[in-house]
């Protein structure tokens, strides 16, 4: 079999192109090599979160690695037969588990037994979709495609000294359904979570008032609750804010800093929310991006999002490498429908 050539300087330039290369090519067994690893990034090649990925890949598969060291800029991958098993991995940094899981998890969903991945690192942080992303909004439309698969937030960790601990259980199937998402259908209700760690409770108390002043035209009333977790599960603030509706759920967060006010944090998340809530979007943009392989691994799907990143577009052109396949991008009033056919 030929391998795939990628050019990890490609569109966005960072760690997305390694991670759909290592889904896809786990699961049509198709050899790849990928020269210029991130090398958009202001430190390019491969992190601790990056070779995680790999082994873990590489772990699941049986495959052959060139190049699997840190800072590496090439790297070629040959696969081998899926696995399930029980698996456990440690990035050992605030290296997000959640972009690792996401990485793996399709490629077990064809395994020929059921799996269990526990990751230890971060689980909040700003360069990667939170735990609660994966489970309130990814894992919803995932059991709608006929996914059996359950995720458990065991731990929290956040930037930068990690710490966290995530666990995915997951069954076998034979095919995925297809998934269409013309509409996100009427807003049902809004969540306001302020995540603190090691921080006074009075900062995630602001946030939420702050966020619940800053929303009440958009939102009307918005509901609210303090996730208060103990010290050693941080220092850490994270502000999430959940859309359920009719169609689809989607989640934004925001993470508070050191000299950064509380009222600062919330405001540029109610921003974001009420930017995608005036579009006629049924996901927003990492959703978005996180919905193109699973679509496209069913071979039909649709959805219409807020923003056509140059994540999403990049992340198109890896696919369409692997698999047989063709999006296609059409403008509509405030959003852009990806659809597959």
């Amino acid at each position: 079999m030929n391998m795939i050539e990628l050019d990890g300087s490609q569109g966005e330039g960072g760690g997305q192109i390694l991670r759909t290369a290592l889904t896809l090519s786990m699961i049509t067994g198709t050899p790849f090599r990928i020269e210029r690893i991130r090398a958009k990034r202001s430190k390019p090649g491969l992190l601790r979160q990056h070779l995680t990925a790999v082994k873990a890949a590489a772990e699941i598969c049986g495959a052959q690695v060139e190049g699997a060291e840190a800072g590496s800029l090439s790297l070629s991958f040959v696969p081998g037969r899926i696995r399930g098993g029980d698996y456990r991995y440690a990035i050992g940094t605030a290296g997000s588990c959640t972009l690792v899981l996401q990485t793996v998890l399709p490629a077990l969903w064809f395994a020929d037994a059921p799996s269990t991945v526990t990751l230890s690192g971060g689980t909040h942080n700003s360069a990667a979709p939170p735990a609660d992303f994966l489970q309130r909004a990814w894992l919803p439309l995932m059991l709608r495609m006929g996914v059996q698969m359950e995720l458990e937030l065991l731990r929290h960790g956040f930037y930068p000294a990690g710490g966290g601990e995530l666990q995915a259980r997951v069954q076998p199937l034979k095919a995925l359904q297809s998934l269409h998402l013309p509409e996100r259908g009427e807003l049902l209700q809004a969540r306001a979570t302020a995540i603190v760690a090691g921080v006074p409770g009075d900062v995630a108390k602001r946030e939420l008032d702050t966020l619940n002043e800053a929303l009440a035209g958009a939102l009307g009333e918005v509901a609210g609750e303090i996730r208060g977790l103990s010290s050693r599960e941080g220092p850490g603030n994270a502000l999430l804010l959940e859309l359920q509706y009719a169609g689809a759920t989607e989640l934004f967060t925001a993470f508070g800093e050191k000299g950064l006010p509380a009222q600062t944090v919330a405001c540029r998340l109610a921003q974001e929310v009420v930017a995608f809530h005036r579009s006629n979007s049924a996901v927003g943009e990492h959703l978005a991006d996180q919905l193109l392989l699973p679509i496209a691994l069913a071979g039909a799907g649709s959805f219409c999002t807020s923003t056509l990143s140059s994540h999403l577009q990049t992340n198109i052109e890896v696919i369409q490498k692997f698999l047989p396949v063709e999006f296609s991008i059409a403008a509509e009033a405030s959003a852009h429908r990806i659809a597959l056919s």
